[in-house]
């Protein structure tokens, strides 16, 4: 979105959650609840543990975010 100052990451999922969630393993060392993204679902995109993922935080809460790329 325009105008809105979104946090990128890298990290590893870690562990699949129900309701399309994971958790990952940020390359600091911290770890956050990640949902899919938009395209990831359209595209029915499949993210599994071990995969390494690009996540934007609000810059609000580090802890809660939406996964945008898998690499």
């Amino acid at each position: 979105m325009k105008g809105k100052n979104f946090l990128t990451k890298k990290g590893q999922v870690v562990e699949t959650l129900p309701g399309l969630k994971f958790r990952v393993l940020l390359d600091d060392g911290k770890e956050a609840i990640c949902h899919l993204g938009g395209k990831l679902k359209l595209h029915k995109i499949r993210i599994l543990p071990g995969d390494r993922v690009v996540v934007e935080f609000s810059p609000y809460d580090e802890t809660k975010g939406r996964i945008i790329i898998r690499e």
